[in-house]
């Protein structure tokens, strides 16, 4: 008998609705995640269900990592083996580019092909703007402003019309001039991405689902591994991805969805409402169960009397309009009663003058505080409709200056930190003539806003100088930029090796040194050092910069400066954010309110009581969606803007556990009309009624994610030096961009196609003439994205080593059982990761191996290097053994390079050995988990290639 738990009846209905389509419909704080991962086990528990046949999606990146968290921390308290790698969980994205790498040959992408971030995207079309400018009648159809603007424009159409299956073809047919115009930007835009083996977020999902319906083999193998479908966030699903999960599910139909309606947030980003509200339709009458969720366990009675009255509001003054069928009809209920003489909901305010305002928050936050009933700020969440509004940021300052820490990601601050600024500055400094340039007003592409933002850099660095402790730091500046005006060769860095010099001294050094056990506003400057490391080593990616040199200093810096650092400093570059702490103690968290979605917290305050529903409706878009989307319209559109309204700022008030403010500057505009009625009848927080005593609010819940580890990439880095560990994989610094190790990755690829090959039996294919296809298909791409090329020599030698493998086969490929096999194991703590080579044997014994595209070294002289590969190779047979069950016999290493002699080292299987390793491993990931980052490596030639080798020096 299943063990249900706590559930209530509609969570138990839910849970074991097993098969056939399900429609949970599941209010805020109704348990929506505990009922999604217990029906996962009830499937896999009670209905024999294998974990990989589950097929689980979500929104975002941190549900998803919940998600895995929670069904495998319940898979392991019910014995139940799982590799989580086998598991379709993760967002839609995420599980498109499964399939899409699983699937590659089959697709048009070619191995190496880089995803593009929503910069990138934007920035590729920047620099190919010209393509666009040149289509006749483009003018119809983009803005009358600069390439950026326009880049930005183009790549929202390519998205939506991408996302909604439209087809240049058929648009460039159209009469209009200006749909015509759309269809051929369409075209020319999907060419820039198939020319340069790109791919942005939105054709993940448009190549997954031409994938799925071109080649019905690949779908029908889906079909029959996939049993069941479930989909969170239902609400937020656009077009094409109810079309991936409905190609997905096939005959059986065994899907599930759930959402709640009322919390449809992303309309901009394409989603549709109609997803949700029209999938009991999609079935026949009776065939799909409705399971509606409406038990609140979060928020406190009043809260949820509150939004459920906001959202019955729909005539007042200035507005009126029907929810009719664009709502499921519903009322939360609060899970107990609770009796408080004082209201919950209450408003905070200031009349007309933002500085009484500022004064009243900080006034309450203190009493919250004195109370002894606060004991962390990040109980409370102020909530905006955008954190980078004047408004938000000037009440930010004033906390922060008041000693209240503020935690705002998103807020666009990135480039206003002292940090950042210090940084820059001293950047700029080491180019005296880009500075001259500056100065005498040389660059017209910059704006007054960019001037004053760059003398705000330069400033500072300046004062920072002229200290009499910082004079080796000037002196060194000084020289660095003597040499840059006088440059006639070459350097050996570029603008990443500057940044990873500059380490070597305060405060910059000081700033890295920082343990990461401080709280989020002490780490934030490192962090932030690190992000700035990965905008530049970017910069240099995409502009093919190695090195400086005489010929192009001037204008790859003026570059640099004046349009990629511009371009970001305009577009808001966002802080990191931590998926395991989404509340870091000691701040107050400012959050939008899309932002907010999914979390919760014991006060909650919410702002921008201005706005009103605003209409954003593009005519041109309008008539495309009106001709060629493939279905019709669905919400009216005169309704549109206040669905949407009600929608968000329901989400705001829900998120409330115990007590939900609404705050203002009160003036004749604010509250808008949609509030001022809800508003103007709560009690304020000085009022008599509202009694805090009587309140005990809860703690911030622990995030449960699970973090993964994998040994090459971490326990080996670890081991080799924690410094290095915590600046490239906690911070996240990028390395000065070395040479790519093309040869050793160009003969892996090559041979893991002949592997493909040969488990998909098509061992005839295996010949000379196609290895080298595959081979020179494999270095084209390979090159194009690394920015480095092999010598002719180079080229001979690793093809030769790829053919005289399969050579040496003779043939045999029967052996073969998986190539590139991602495994995983499941720990109390965290998941071990791992991708091997190769497994082959016969029935339920199999061999390991593991490639290596280099001449099999002295077994004598290279015992370390050996005996690494020896502890990497033991947890690969751990993780096979634990997964599958499967008798690992043997451990390989093969040297490709081996002409003569035999290739193979052969590493026995001992239990002893990988239970050590295992042990060695579990507690190097100890080490990390608890941020012991402080031994260094001992080794000479390590400390000489790295980057921090600099920062090193000086300590």
């Amino acid at each position: 008998m299943f063990d249900f738990g706590n559930s209530n009846n509609g969570q138990k209905e839910a849970i074991s609705s097993a098969n056939g389509p399900v429609l949970i419909t599941a209010g805020p704080g109704t348990g929506k995640t505990y009922t999604l991962v217990q029906r996962a086990i009830y499937l896999i528990e009670e209905c024999g269900v294998q974990p990989e046949n589950l097929f689980i999606a979500t929104f975002t990146e941190k549900a998803a990592k919940e998600l895995i968290t929670r069904i495998t921390n319940e898979l392991a308290r019910r014995n139940i083996t799982a590799n989580v790698n086998e598991m379709y969980v993760g967002t839609f994205h995420s599980l498109c580019l499964r399939i899409l790498k699983e699937n590659l040959e089959y697709t048009r992408l070619k191995k190496n092909y880089r995803l593009l971030d929503a910069f990138d995207q934007k920035y590729t079309v920047f620099q190919n703007i010209y393509q666009f400018r040149n289509i006749p009648n483009v003018d119809a159809v983009l803005p009358d402003s600069g390439a950026w603007k326009q880049s930005e424009a183009i790549c929202g159409y390519a998205n939506n019309l991408s996302e909604e299956l439209v087809l240049p073809d058929d648009l460039e047919r159209d009469a209009d001039p200006a749909i015509s115009a759309m269809g051929t930007i369409l075209r020319a835009y999907q060419k820039l991405l198939n020319d340069n083996n790109l791919m942005d977020f939105s054709s993940i999902q448009v190549e997954t689902y031409r994938l799925l319906t071109e080649h019905s083999e690949i779908l029908e193998e889906l079909q029959r591994k996939i049993t069941h479908l479930m989909v969170d966030e239902y609400q937020d699903t656009n077009y094409i991805q109810e079309q991936l999960v409905f190609l997905l599910a096939g005959k059986k139909k065994n899907i599930c969805v759930v959402g709640d309606d009322d919390q449809g947030l992303y309309r901009f980003r394409g989603a549709t409402i109609r997803n949700i509200l029209e999938f009991p339709q999609k079935f026949n009458a009776g065939e799909c169960k409705v399971v509606s969720l409406v038990v609140n366990y979060r928020s406190n009675t009043d809260i949820v009397d509150f939004y459920n009255t906001w959202m019955a509001t729909t005539e007042g003054a200035k507005f009126k309009f029907q929810w009719g069928e664009f709502r499921y009809n519903k009322k939360i209920v609060a899970h107990t009663q609770v009796k408080l003489s004082s209201p919950a909901v209450v408003k905070l305010s200031g009349v007309d003058d933002e500085d009484e305002w500022h004064e009243n928050i900080l006034k309450f936050i203190h009493r919250l505080k004195d109370s002894g009933k606060l004991t962390d700020y990040n109980q409370i969440a102020f909530l905006f409709s955008s954190v980078k509004h004047p408004k938000v940021k000037a009440l930010a300052d004033f906390l922060e200056k008041n000693q209240i820490n503020v935690y705002s990601p998103r807020s666009d601050m990135f480039f206003e930190r002292y940090e950042v600024r210090l940084t820059l500055g001293c950047l700029m400094l080491m180019f005296p003539r880009y500075v001259q340039g500056l100065e005498n007003g040389d660059y017209p592409t910059l704006r007054p806003e960019h001037i004053t933002y760059y003398r705000q850099c330069i400033m500072p660095a300046n004062e920072h100088l002229l200290k009499p402790e910082n004079k080796s730091l000037l002196r060194w500046i000084r020289q660095t930029g003597r040499i840059h005006v006088g440059l006639q060769g070459t350097t050996d860095y570029a603008y990443s090796g500057l940044l990873y010099q500059l380490f070597e001294y305060q405060p910059f050094q000081g700033m890295l040194d920082t343990d990461l056990n401080v709280g989020v506003v002490d780490i934030r400057p490192s962090r932030n050092l690190a992000k700035l490391s990965q905008i530049i080593g970017k910069f240099e990616y995409l502009h093919r910069v190695d090195t400086l040199n005489g010929k192009y200093i001037n204008i790859n810096t003026e570059k640099f400066f004046n349009l990629y650092i511009r371009l970001l400093y305009d577009g808001g570059i966002t802080e990191y954010e931590d998926d395991s702490e989404y509340a870091p103690s000691g701040c107050v968290s400012f959050l939008t309110i899309h932002q907010s979605k999914g979390m919760e917290f014991p006060i909650v305050v919410v702002d921008s009581l201005s706005n009103v529903p605003r209409t954003r409706n593009n005519d041109l878009m309008l008539q495309i969606e009106a001709r060629y989307f493939k279905r019709p319209a669905f919400e009216p559109y005169d309704q549109t803007k206040y669905f949407d309204f009600w929608r968000l700022y329901y989400t705001a008030f829900s998120r409330a556990q115990d007590l939900l403010i609404l705050t203002c500057d009160e003036d004749k505009r604010t509250p808008s009309n949609y509030f001022r009625e809800l508003y103007s009848e709560l009690q304020s927080v000085d009022s008599d009624h509202f009694q805090l005593a009587e309140f005990n609010f809860k703690p911030v819940k622990d995030v449960n994610i699970k973090r993964t580890f994998a040994f090459t990439s971490n326990i080996t880095v670890y081991d080799t030096c924690a410094l290095q560990y915590k600046f490239y994989k906690e911070l996240e610094f990028m390395p000065v961009r070395a040479n790519a190790m093309l040869f050793g990755t160009l003969v892996h690829e090559t041979i893991e196609d002949i592997h493909r090959a040969a488990i998909r039996h098509e061992e005839s294919e295996i010949t000379h003439e196609n290895i080298e296809k595959w081979f020179d298909a494999n270095y084209s791409s390979l090159s194009k994205t690394e920015h480095s090329y092999l010598a002719a020599q180079q080229l001979e030698a690793a093809l030769k080593q790829v053919i005289r493998y399969a050579d040496r086969q003779h043939g045999n490929w029967s052996t073969i059982q998986q190539a590139e096999v991602d495994v995983s194991l499941v720990k109390p703590d965290y998941i071990i990761d791992g991708k091997i080579d190769l497994i082959k044997g016969e029935g339920d014994t199999v061999e390991i191996v593991d490639f290596k595209s280099e001449r099999k070294p002295d077994l004598e002289k290279s015992r370390e290097k050996l005996e690494q590969y020896r502890r990497q190779l033991n947890i690969y047979a751990y993780l096979v053994e634990e997964r599958t069950g499967k008798k690992v016999s043997r451990m390989n290493l093969y040297y490709t390079g081996e002409e003569n002699g035999v290739p193979i080292v052969t590493f026995p299987y001992t239990k002893t050995a990988i239970d050590g390793t295992m042990a060695a491993f579990d507690d190097t990931v100890q080490r990390i988990l608890k941020k012991d980052f402080h031994h260094c490596a001992n080794d000479e030639k390590i400390c000489k290639n790295c980057d921090f080798k600099y920062f090193c020096r000086s300590k």
